[in-house]
């Protein structure tokens, strides 16, 4: 990729201490390119611009830090994409604020493939986290980019399925590009630069801020085809990513879950209210219009051609159930019930949960 001999102009704009995106835009489209708006009387500007920022705008701490972003792009596989790089995304272009620029890690080409985001409740089920990494591997091998947050749990193991399944992940950043938030991701981050993509919107340096990561939804969705909502309570943030989806015209999905989970009720409200319910990565892709999977193989007959479940997990069911229910179900003892607890959760059949729960595992999801 070709340096843009104007990029200082447009980081001077955009680290412009309160100059935000949408006056950077109306700036774009009265004067022009940067370096057109920094042209311009202080009369002019002062239109747009707020006296603090009219100030700031030519400050040697805004050259600073232009300088500093300048030398940060000058590092492989790191680049800064302005709204006149023919490598911004189009899909982003779609939406109704487009950030100004982007700051980027890794292999740029990813933001021009089909992608679809996959979000999350912020405290994800063991359950929840094995469709996660299952479903995005599967429609990863199908040809689709997996797009999340980089959060713990869910964001995570949808990251590491988009890496396996070959058409890799775009991991969307509510901090710097070069903080990592959550540090306990900072491996996982380091392997999206080597063989996905980094990207945020903010400044370098910009700390974890509550009130950045619903405006970064925003991205996510927007990278999208389509947006996969793995578990959710009814106040998750992953409806916003969802409300986002559908305001930028994408299809939204939700994997159903347990009436007796919270973790479920999100989910549940969005396909009360039109969201595409799915059991396999085959739903998604039969609803994508116009996408089609490359080098995929439905597993549909595989998958029905699973094991039927024996012994304790014939009788456990698919919701959180306690040792004295399953003694009562399998008609054996508590110390029979808590040893063939423990061989199921080593061979990760099943998991525990708060207050003594069991509940199962979903090997056979792993293929779809």
């Amino acid at each position: 990729m070709t340096r843009d001999p104007g990029l200082a102009s447009w980081l001077q704009l955009s680290l412009t201490p309160g100059l935000g995106a949408s006056t950077v835009r109306s700036l774009l489209r009265q004067f022009g390119l940067p370096d057109a708006v920094l042209a311009r009387q202080r009369s002019e500007l002062a239109a747009f611009l707020a006296p603090a920022a009219l100030e700031a705008l030519h400050s040697s701490s805004v050259r600073d830090a232009v300088e500093r972003a300048l030398e940060w792009a000058a590092a492989d596989d790191h680049f800064v994409i302005t709204l006149a790089d023919e490598t911004y995304p189009r899909a982003l272009l779609e939406i109704a604020d487009p950030p100004p620029l982007l700051y980027t890690h890794g292999r740029l080409p990813l933001l021009r493939q089909a992608a679809l985001a996959v979000v999350r409740s912020r405290n994800a089920s063991a359950q929840g986290e094995s469709n996660a990494e299952h479903f995005a591997r599967a429609l990863s091998a199908a040809g689709l980019t997996i797009v999340s947050g980089l959060a713990l749990g869910i964001d995570a193991a949808a990251h590491r399925g988009g890496l396996a399944g070959g058409s890799s992940t775009i991991a969307v950043l509510g901090t710097g590009i070069d903080v990592v938030y959550p540090t306990r991701n900072a491996e996982l981050a380091a392997e999206i630069a080597r063989g996905g993509l980094l990207i945020s919107e903010f400044p370098l340096g910009t700390p974890a801020i509550a009130h950045n990561f619903p405006r970064r939804n925003r991205l996510i969705s927007g990278l999208a085809r389509g947006c996969l909502v793995v578990e959710a309570a009814l106040a998750s943030g992953s409806l916003i990513t969802a409300r986002c989806a559908a305001d930028q015209g994408r299809e939204v999905f939700a994997i159903p879950g347990s009436i007796h989970s919270p973790l479920s009720k999100g989910c549940h409200a969005l396909i009360k209210s039109g969201a595409k319910l799915v059991e396999s990565a085959e739903d998604v892709l039969a609803e994508l219009a116009g996408f089609r999977p490359s080098g995929y193989a439905s597993t549909a007959a595989s998958t029905n051609a699973a094991q039927t479940d024996t012994g304790l997990l014939a009788v456990m069911g698919h919701d959180p159930v306690d040792v004295d229910s399953l003694c009562a179900r399998a008609g054996l003892s508590a110390e029979q019930v808590a040893s063939e607890l423990l061989r199921l959760e080593l061979d990760g059949r099943v998991t525990v949960l708060p207050g003594g729960l069991y509940q199962r595992l979903e090997k056979a999801q792993r293929g779809r």
